[in-house]
């Protein structure tokens, strides 16, 4: 139970619910407990007629009292038990909602590090399934944890007060029930987590599978991929049904025990009766109702203890990511202003996940309003340097200044915000290319929406579909293409109208003509704004302020753009053995 007093928060915070839902029931189950009392006095006016002649009418007014009362506070019993699961189970559906809400939030603060290291699916089942579990815990555990507390509680007393002996043979089974109980907990707990682990195995090969569906498809690979999913899917129901097993001993096992309380007290309290240690009949019927009442009660302790043992290795799935630390630190609370010159002062970055250094000793500054151009080969290093000025890594050794002071110390929100960043992998997301583009600012007009597509020449495109700016994508913006999702993402840096723009080789899918128009529409866009162009492309950089070519993390040339022929050559001679001409130029 250690993982799971992570959730005692959401019981606090819910305490007014969880104690009028607790109210509730000790309500509920003493109006249920008239029942096995008013059958007790029916079968003691029965017993009379027979021993003093009662008159038949006598018994029938008794009956028919007792009748109405069994319904009445059985119909008060059924309203009670009703707005005590609206009390209980509504509370878990909130600690779920809550508890989802703090997972997501988490994984939205964790830095990018953490995306690498884990996978998509593993994700998707934590903030899913495992919060499922929880919630059945919080809710349907808690609550036949409580009734059955409260009923076993006021039973036993009630049957005590009625004859103490009886009540201890008919309890008798109780400490076998206890013992089955703790050995099979502890054999659920260990197969429920190794289910869970699989899952998030079968979910992670999923959703690679469907993200990856067109290189499958190209490479004709699907009776493949039905092998593998076949095995996991054989894996997770072995280990599922194995889970299964463990469980379905329960119902039986609980019904058994109840079954011979039953018997014991047929047994010893018609035993009693006949030795004349028992006032009535109608007390072993009363004990049969007292016991079967425990029916459900007892049945559900297994039901409820696998609850609880999944819910147990579920949190402790999702503590593992709640406990994980974001490397990337807002340190400045407040809100910070950026205006926009970058200074790299002898920098250098080693990725902590693969020990590659890619970053080694650089050093450059950019003013206020003047557009930078990076270029390199794949691998030299150029898309780490615009990771480090948006902070989604921190620097390993050196000094990063924005507006001439240390990066850090900006709120992290405010840097961020203070950037259009267009990164090499264009991503849209599945909803209309208008939301897409209008992601840079939520607050944009269509017009305006428009006037940024016509900057990153895109519009034309747009416009030829039959539902325009309101076609929907598909995933990651499957229904356009390379060129057409690079020009959309750059339209939604545009509209952001951000001081610094960042441009990661975003030009790299579309033609000559159409980057030409695009890099003219930037000359007069970017005039005010700090600009960083990545490229391996020179044609890329003939706008910039300053050039800088990166070959393995570090600078080997730069100048201005006058001197772009010497850069463009050096260029070409460097990587004349990698690259062919046609691909740099």
């Amino acid at each position: 139970m250690k993982e799971l007093q992570y959730l005692n928060k959401y019981f606090i915070k819910y305490k007014y619910r969880f104690l009028v839902g607790i109210l509730i029931t000790i309500v509920a189950q003493i109006f249920s407990l008239f029942t096995p009392q008013l059958i007790r006095e029916s079968f003691d006016a029965i017993e009379t007629h027979y021993k003093s002649n009662q008159s038949v009418e006598v018994v029938q007014q008794i009956l028919l009292k007792n009748v109405g009362l069994v319904i009445i506070s059985t119909l008060i019993a059924g309203v009670l038990t009703f707005l005590m699961r609206q009390t209980l189970i509504v509370m878990s559906r909130h600690v779920e909602f809550d508890l989802k809400n703090e997972v997501f939030q988490h994984y939205e603060r964790l830095s990018t590090s953490f995306y690498k290291r884990n996978r998509t699916g593993d994700l998707m089942s934590r903030i899913s399934e495992d919060v499922a579990k929880v919630r059945m815990y919080v809710g349907p555990a808690v609550m036949y944890t409580i009734n059955t507390l409260i009923r076993f509680s006021m039973v036993i007393l009630y049957m005590y007060a009625v004859s103490p002996k009886l009540t201890l043979y008919t309890l008798l089974p109780l400490p076998i029930l206890s013992i089955i109980i703790f050995k099979l907990s502890q054999e659920i707990n260990i197969r429920s987590t190794s289910f869970q682990q699989y899952l998030s195995k079968v979910s992670s090969f999923s959703q690679e599978v469907f993200s990856g569906i067109r290189v499958l498809k190209a490479y004709s690979l699907e009776s493949n991929y039905q092998d593998k999913m076949a095995d996991l899917a054989q894996e997770s129901q072995t280990k599922s049904m194995s889970l299964a097993r463990v469980q379905s001993l329960f119902g039986p096992l609980m019904i058994a025990l109840i079954g011979v309380s039953n018997l014991v007290v047929i047994y010893v309290g018609g035993t009693m009766y006949a030795e004349g240690k028992l006032e009535s009949v109608g007390v072993i019927a009363q004990f049969i109702l007292y016991v079967n009442m425990l029916t459900w009660p007892v049945a559900s302790i297994g039901w409820v203890s696998s609850l609880i043992q999944e819910a147990e290795a579920s949190q402790k799935r999702i503590n593992e990511f709640l406990k994980e630390v974001p490397e990337i630190q807002n340190e400045v609370p407040h809100l910070t202003p950026v205006s926009g010159s970058i200074r790299f002062d002898k920098v250098s970055f080693t990725y902590p996940e693969t020990g590659v250094q890619a970053i080694k000793d650089v050093t450059f500054s950019l003013e206020q309003g003047k557009t930078l151009a990076i270029l390199g080969r794949t691998g030299s290093g150029k898309s780490t340097l615009l990771s480090l000025i948006t902070r989604l890594y921190d620097i390993d050794a050196g000094h990063l200044y924005i507006d001439d002071k240390p990066i850090r110390s900006f709120n992290l929100f405010s840097l961020r915000a203070a950037m259009g960043n267009v990164p090499q992998d264009a991503f849209l997301f599945s909803d209309t290319i208008a939301n897409n583009i209008r992601f840079g600012d939520e607050e944009a007009t269509l017009e305006e929406i428009r006037r940024a597509a016509k900057w990153a020449a895109v519009d034309q495109s747009i416009i030829e579909f039959s539902q325009g700016y309101e076609t929907l994508l598909g995933e990651r913006g499957i229904t356009l293409s390379g060129g057409q999702k690079q020009r959309v993402s750059i339209a939604r840096a545009f509209i952001k109208n951000a001081p610094i723009l960042l441009l990661d080789d975003c030009l790299s899918a579309v033609d000559t003509e159409t980057e030409e128009e695009i890099l003219q529409n930037l000359k007069q866009i970017a005039d005010k704004k700090t600009t960083i162009i990545v490229s391996h492309r020179v044609s890329s950089a003939k706008n910039a302020d300053w050039i800088i070519v990166l070959d393995q993390g570090s600078i080997v040339q730069q100048g201005t753009h006058s001197q772009l022929v010497s850069i463009e050559g050096y260029y070409g001679e460097l990587y004349e053995k990698q690259l062919s001409e046609k691909e740099i130029f």
